[in-house]
């Protein structure tokens, strides 16, 4: 059967496959790799590419980490990562239930209004219990809402499910549509994407088989994403626009730091702070009350911004 170092090296390639097509569509950003250690067990390597032509900040991240399962999971109902009917090993009293996690995390805000943000995460989680699962997810976030890039982007993750299973697109969009969700604005992030967790085998569908679907949507990220970038990396914006996607940006951020599991885990698993908080934007803005003009680009974006719609 397919191993934890088998998914954590394919991982590690795809992370390298993704930094060579941002930066060469970026033209002139490099990204900087920043290797570190967890105490309790693993590390990580971390890349972030600032100030490039396109990308003003992106993170491209890999870990592997593995250690104890922290208290707060087989205590709280409403962790990222629930453990509800977990059963360790007894060992001199205490419960000593391992668990392993890897992945690759990815957020690029870009300089250009006019380009959208995009996140992705794709992760594998097991512990020495036997349970394990895959997860993951894409969304896109533009600043401004274009129909014609949103049905693009909803298009090649619909081409790639279906190569899986034809049931995938529809049902992770709808989780999509559920999850990056900013309850308190009573508004999606952006145009969603798709969203999995707790993949995991059964009679009609094998680890492999898992595996093989959380790399293509991986593989999915680069040639969509560079595509986007290329489209509208060139486009006019002055200053409403900036201070537009200093506002979006702030929506960003708020997501980020109260409702995003992965975020969550990060914190609460003492993890590694810097790689957790990539995903916050150089800049950001918040204004009190802020209303669009009637029938502006703003307004117009914040129609999109609900949940089910159809975009493939």
């Amino acid at each position: 059967m397919l191993t934890k170092e088998e998914i954590s090296e394919g991982f590690m390639l795809l992370q390298d496959s993704i930094c060579t097509a941002l930066e060469n569509e970026d033209g002139i950003g490099k990204f900087k790799e920043d290797n570190w250690k967890r105490a309790e067990g693993g590390g990580g390597r971390t890349r972030i590419l600032q100030d490039g032509t396109v990308i003003e900040k992106g993170g491209v991240l890999y870990s592997a980490v593995h250690g104890l399962i922290p208290d707060f999971l087989k205590k709280n109902e409403n962790a990222a990562v629930t453990l509800s009917g977990v059963e360790g090993r007894e060992d001199e009293g205490q419960l000593l239930t391992t668990f392993y996690a890897t992945g690759v995390s990815i957020v690029i805000h870009p300089k250009n209004p006019m380009v959208p943000i995009i996140h992705m995460n794709v992760r594998y989680f097991e512990m020495s219990t036997g349970v394990w699962w895959f997860g993951g997810g894409i969304d896109l976030t533009p600043h401004y809402v274009v129909e014609e890039d949103a049905k693009f982007f909803h298009n090649a993750l619909k081409q790639s499910c279906d190569k899986h299973n034809p049931n995938y697109y529809k049902e992770y969009k709808k989780w999509a549509d559920d999850y990056f969700f900013i309850k308190h604005r009573n508004e999606t992030r952006g145009v969603g994407g798709i969203f999995f967790d707790k993949l995991t085998q059964t009679k009609d569908v094998t680890k492999e088989q898992l595996f093989d679907f959380v790399k293509e949507i991986g593989n999915t990220f680069a040639p969509t994403y560079t595509k986007l970038m290329n489209k509208n990396k060139s486009l006019p914006f002055n200053e409403v626009n900036k201070q537009w996607q200093l506002l979006r940006r702030g929506r960003y951020v708020e997501f980020n730091l109260i409702y995003d599991l992965g975020t969550k885990f990060g914190l609460e698993s003492n993890g590694r702070v810097e790689s957790i908080l990539m995903s916050l934007p150089k800049t950001a803005g918040w204004e009190y009350d802020y209303q669009p003009e009637s029938n502006s680009l703003e307004a117009k974006t914040l129609s999109f911004l609900k949940k089910d719609l159809s975009w493939a």
